[in-house]
Order: structure tokens, then sequence, then C-alpha cells
């Protein structure tokens, strides 16, 4: 299979910051692929250097084989970008921006593809609405529409569902997932996991700019197979460090990992003999946010022993 992106030892820094320190990954034609990772990671500025918006310090990065530095014309030409920022021009609407975004890449009289774009966004009834009157989750949608406005066979998705609703969620991914069975390569950088889980075949997942797990999504969840145990406990009895150092955090609930539903009894056992009041009690199949967490704690260890 063809490569559609490839990313070679690519560093980036911002001042005394290192913003990227040497990631690598090749990306192939028809991929769904995910890139995940805590706030600070690298993925902006991974993306930002793919699309030409950033330059980076060394390495390399080539879309369908066109270097995003020295042919970037080309390169540009085959990508398409939804950044996470809300950017538009207050002066036009909705209709007139996608023609304009169309102009920059040479294409005209192409209403007929604006308007599919536009009934699969839900964007039909704001066609004619000037973009400063729309919701921040309409502006979002036209974000959406102006990366695909040119047809770009890569398409690179930078946390394009935040702060939409639900509805709108549902019927972009139906969208996408569309263009990728048309043979479309699709990179999405996303915080909501179970989408990331749902659509991306393959995930990398950064921390401090660097890959720190790079494999298929079925792979990466039989890694971490199994059931785990979350619980929240009141805040007047916190678990002991002991207890602690067997589970991940995440919003207040703590994540035990289990090999045997035998472990349960034992392990709420250990709870009560610490005085511990439990506020809630679930046990739940691995899911990739128990694979991310594991991941990112199991990077920290290393780094903090090495």
């Amino acid at each position: 299979m063809s490569v559609a992106v490839a990313i070679e030892g690519v560093e980036k820094r911002f001042g005394s910051v290192l913003a990227l320190a040497g990631v690598s990954l090749q990306i192939a034609e028809g991929e769904f692929f995910g890139l995940l990772g805590p706030n600070g990671a690298g993925k902006t500025t991974l993306i930002s250097c793919l699309a030409g918006l950033a330059r980076p310090d060394t390495g390399s990065l080539t879309v369908l084989g066109h270097d995003v530095v020295t042919d970037y014309r080309a390169a540009r030409r085959l990508l398409g970008v939804v950044p996470q920022e809300l950017v538009f021009d207050p002066f036009f609407s909705v209709r007139e921006s996608l023609r304009i975004q169309s102009g920059y890449f040479g294409i005209r009289h192409n209403d007929q593809w604006i308007d599919e774009i536009l009934a699969n966004l839900d964007l039909t009834s704001k066609a004619d609405t000037n973009m400063r009157r729309l919701s921040g989750g309409m502006k979002r949608r036209v974000l959406v529409a102006q990366a695909l406005v040119h047809k770009p066979p890569v398409i690179v998705l930078d946390e394009p569902t935040a702060g939409v609703d639900v509805e709108l969620r549902q019927g972009l991914w139906q969208f996408v997932r569309r263009l990728n069975r048309d043979g479309h390569t699709v990179i999405l950088t996303t915080h909501y996991l179970e989408e990331a889980e749902a659509l991306c075949g393959r995930i990398a997942m950064l921390k401090q700019g660097r890959v720190v797990a790079l494999d298929t999504t079925s792979n990466l969840l039989a890694r971490f197979s199994g059931q785990t145990l979350r619980l929240r406990v009141a805040r007047s009895t916190p678990l002991p460090q002991t207890l602690r150092a067997r589970a991940t955090e995440s919003e207040g609930a703590w994540t035990f990992p289990l090999g045997a539903l035998g472990e349960i009894e034992p392990l709420l056992a250990a709870v009560r003999e610490a005085g511990c009041q439990i506020d809630d009690l679930r046990l739940t199949q691995t899911d990739l946010e128990d694979v991310f967490l594991g991941v990112m704690q199991s990077t920290s260890t290393r780094q903090a022993t090495s």
C-alpha cells in the first residue's frame, strides 16, 4: 500500500521548549489514523509542520511523496486541514466563504460539490448567512467544509468536534467515514477517546513531543486487555499510596486493571481496611481511555527511573 504521509525524524523547538523530539511515522493511503496525546504533547505542532504553517528544525514531512517544504504547493493541494481555532472571515456568507476557499486552489464553478458538503454538514439553511451570525458549532462545521472544498486526498481533523453538539458529531462522522471509504486518508486528533476507538484503525500516542505508542487500535486494546474496576472514594477518605500505585486516576476516579474477577474481593477488602468510603463502583471492559492512561503512566514511570 502506498504511503500518504511520511514523517521522518521531525524536531521542532520554540525557544527553549522542545515541542517535537524526533517524531517518525508513516500513514498509508486510505487509513483512518488517530493522533492522540495530552495537552502540550505536540499534536498541533506536528499538524502545523505538515500543513506548512511551521517549519521543522530537522527532519522531513511528505504528503503523497511531495515534501511540504521544498514542494509546498503540490503538498498543500493534497491536504485539507480543519484547525482547532475558529478562524473565519466575518465579511462573507457561508457559501461565499467556500467559493473563496475554492479559488485559493484554482477551482471554479463547483457549486454542486459545495451543495453536497453543505447538505452533509447540515449547513444548507445557513448557506447565505453571514459568518459572524453563526454559533460556535456552526462555525466549526464551516471549517470542516472549507477543508473539504478542494476534495483533498488527505484530510487532517484537529479536534473537529470540540464544542459541537451530539447530532452534528454523528452526522460529521458519517460523512467522514464515507470519504474514508471512498479512499481519502483521514488523520484525527481528538480528546474524545471513544471517537478514536470507534473510527481509527491505527493510533499513535504522543507525549512530550515523542511517539510513545504506535499500533493498530485492536493491538493496543489487547495489550491492556481484560476488565477494570473503577472506584470513586469520598474526599474525606482518600486512597492510600499503596493502592494508588496499582491504579490510574482520571477525573477523581481510580481505575484498577484486573487479571481475573477473583481479584475484586481482595481489592475491595484493602479499600475497606484503609477506611475509604466508596461513593461509586463500576466493573468495565478495557477501553481506549484505559490504554491511554496506562501508556501515559508507564512512560512517566520509565522517564522518572531513567
